[in-house]
């Protein structure tokens, strides 16, 4: 299969979603963050068809709207977490704005299911380098905030009182969050995006304890689904999404066989944290 260059090309932009999609997953699950996660993907559609409708590249409205979705998530607070409701209403007006501005533009359809549902296998060489600068941003604003977010994540009220903006590190994640959801959403679509960024890292935290341990598994459980995912639907003629949605679910079932009886506390890295000493795995 890796004769054809729509499988090369499919295989490096899975990658780059999945390593990024598996490293910020990480912390969305560890925060309890995972709907306003599935939320922003949504969003993300509706900014896509709004997008085509005035002559834009879907791409470019996919990640306008979940980034300004983000940051205004991460203007309501730390309290964002736990506004399900809230969340759940933006997620259906999102949806219900996508299929308005998809009624205005029918010949966009075939495009929408795309981004409802992904399609890797037709993921143009522009593509791949948008998201490969779409990943280094990512991963670097991750990496610029991930100090305080860790200790924001474990210990909310003691980083308050030692003076962490847990404001600014709201809205920053939720921002970061967007990018990496913009990415994951066209190689799964935005209906299927809890497949990498929620499968995997979860799987991850019950897997082992450890906050590097924890970040690289969740990368590699991501790549290994997203890869695997392909390759199942190369040779059975299955949609790509459905296997890696599969295989995401799976890994998780075990996880949960395998690990049930393992330690999961990561409290240990917080003090290491505030001691300025490097975090160890």
């Amino acid at each position: 299969m890796f004769e054809y260059d729509f499988m090369r090309s499919a295989f490096v932009a899975a990658g780059l979603a999945a390593v990024v999609s598996g490293m910020v997953g990480y912390f969305l699950v560890l925060r309890g963050q995972t709907f306003a996660g599935h939320a922003l993907g949504h969003i993300g559609f509706a900014g896509a068809t709004g997008a085509v409708l005035v002559g834009l590249a879907p791409v470019w409205g996919l990640v306008g709207f979940t980034l300004a979705a983000g940051i205004g998530m991460g203007v309501l607070g730390e309290r964002i977490s736990g506004r399900d409701v809230a969340v759940g209403a933006v997620l259906a007006l999102a949806l219900g704005f996508g299929l308005l501005f998809l009624h205005y533009y029918t010949a966009f359809a075939t495009e929408a299911t795309a981004l409802l549902f992904g399609n890797v296998l037709a993921v143009a060489p522009g593509t791949i380098a948008a998201l490969a600068v779409l990943s280094a941003v990512t991963l670097a604003s991750l990496a610029a905030i991930m100090r305080p977010l860790i200790f924001a994540s474990l210990q909310p009220e003691l980083a308050e009182a030692k003076g962490v903006p847990l404001r600014f590190v709201s809205t920053a994640f939720l921002a970061v969050v967007a990018l990496a959801v913009s990415e994951s959403a066209q190689i799964v679509g935005v209906l299927l995006v809890f497949s990498l960024t929620v499968g995997p890292p979860a799987t991850a935290q019950r897997l082992v304890t450890g906050l590097w341990s924890g970040l690289i598994l969740a990368a590699a459980l991501a790549v290994a689904e997203a890869w695997i995912g392909i390759g199942a639907a190369y040779y059975t003629d299955w949609p790509v999404s459905f296997c890696i949605s599969v295989l995401s679910a799976a890994g998780y079932l075990v996880a949960l066989i395998v690990g049930s009886g393992m330690p999961r506390s990561s409290r240990h890295t917080i003090d290491r944290a505030t001691e300025g000493r490097p975090l160890q795995p």
